[in-house]
Parts: structure tokens; sequence; C-alpha cells
């Protein structure tokens, strides 16, 4: 089926991406942390929610890591981070709490070019608030998790259920499709060196073979 072609989702389909949109929630709970790391992406809902931890206090130390989208290069044409933290400014967060790192391409690159930016800034860091769309927490984790293990990483995304989601996002197969690209990452990537292993229960395992068998596929790996 041709990307952005609607199609009508079964219940057990929709039940399939439930499952997984529960198992990408890593379900930390929040607590001040050294510093919080806002991964770029399309949705400046992470944006908002990374300004909302440093509002609240939990926070004293922003980065926003991103170029421009490799999937979505006209969302933000001026790179993730800088229109995050244009959104942020916005929002009350001031600038001099802000550290952008305008270069990352991939999750891997957002975590090693933020750690770059604050060791520049000669930031001493022992816990990162990761922060990221809601589906990716577990795959930030992991990501975090290989390529800075020295810290301890806790995971945080705008609380919304998958229905909320889809309505924000306005098309249900790309999430779906989203949410099964996101978890074939989650199993491969540790093989590539990308990723610490996490445990896949059996049934999102079987909850991902059926979605990718109906042909949720558009954001799976090659």
């Amino acid at each position: 089926m041709a990307d952005g072609q609607q199609r009508e989702i079964t219940d057990r389909q929709w039940a399939d991406a439930t499952l997984i949109w529960g198992y990408h929630q890593m379900g930390h709970e929040r607590r001040p942390c050294d510093v919080a790391i806002g991964l770029g992406c399309h949705d400046l809902g992470v944006a908002a929610e990374t300004a909302s931890l440093y509002l609240e206090g939990l926070v004293r130390t922003i980065v926003f890591t991103g170029g421009p989208n490799p999937s979505r290069p006209d969302r933000f044409p001026r790179g993730e981070a800088a229109h995050f933290t244009e959104y942020a400014i916005s929002l009350g967060v001031p600038a001099h709490a802000i550290h952008p790192e305008p270069r990352a391409r991939n999750t891997g690159q957002n975590i090693r070019f933020s750690r770059e930016v604050l060791e520049a800034a000669d930031i001493e860091v022992r816990s990162v608030l990761l922060v990221s769309m809601p589906y990716m927490e577990r795959r930030g984790y992991a990501t975090c998790r290989e390529v800075w293990p020295e810290v301890e990483v806790v995971c945080t995304s705008t609380p919304m259920n998958l229905n909320d989601y889809v309505k924000t996002i306005g098309d249900d197969k790309l999430v779906i499709d989203s949410l099964v690209g996101d978890l074939q990452r989650v199993i491969e990537y540790p093989r590539r060196g990308f990723a610490v292993a996490q445990d896949v229960p059996e049934p999102v395992r079987d909850a991902y073979q059926r979605l990718l068998a109906d042909g949720f596929d558009s954001k799976s790996l090659s």
C-alpha cells in the first residue's frame, strides 16, 4: 500500500499497536537530573516537554540535538535543534540554559554529540532526563546506555495514550508504521552495536510480526 494512503485499522491491529505502544514506554519516574536532552524529531511536543522539565525545576541545563530531519527536511529547515531552542525560549526557558547541538542525524549521534557539547561547556553530568516522542523512549534508552554508559538515564515523553497521539499526527497507519519501525530497531540495533539489548516479551514480538505481515512497514529497515 502506498505511503499516505488511508486504510481501515482492524480491532486486532489496533490491539497489537496498543501493546507495542505500551512496550515502548519505559515507565520511569521523573526526578531531578543534571541535564535534559531533547531528541530532535518532527514533533514540537518534545521541545515543549523538555521546556516543562526546566520550568518545573527538574533540570537547570537543556541540550536540544538534531539537524534537518532526514525524512521531513521541510518540517524544520534550519534544523531541529534551532527550532526546538526557539520554541522553548518562547515558552519561558532562558536562552542561557539551552545548548543547541545542530549536527546529529540519528539517535546515536544525538547522544554522542550532546555529550561533546556538555563536555565542551564543562558541565558535569551524572544523570540525564532523555526526552523523546512517546514511542521512542525505549530505543532512546537503549541507545544512551550503549553510547554513554556512565550516566543514569531517566526517559520521559509527553504523557498520552495511543489514541491521543494518533489525533496529534492525523495518520493512524503512519503512527503504527512508526511503532513497528522503532520496535524493529530495538530488536536489530544491538546486533549492530548501536544500542544495548532489551528484553522483548513474546506477545510483543507476536504483535510486531502480525503488523509487519499486514504491511505496516514504511518505517522499517531496508
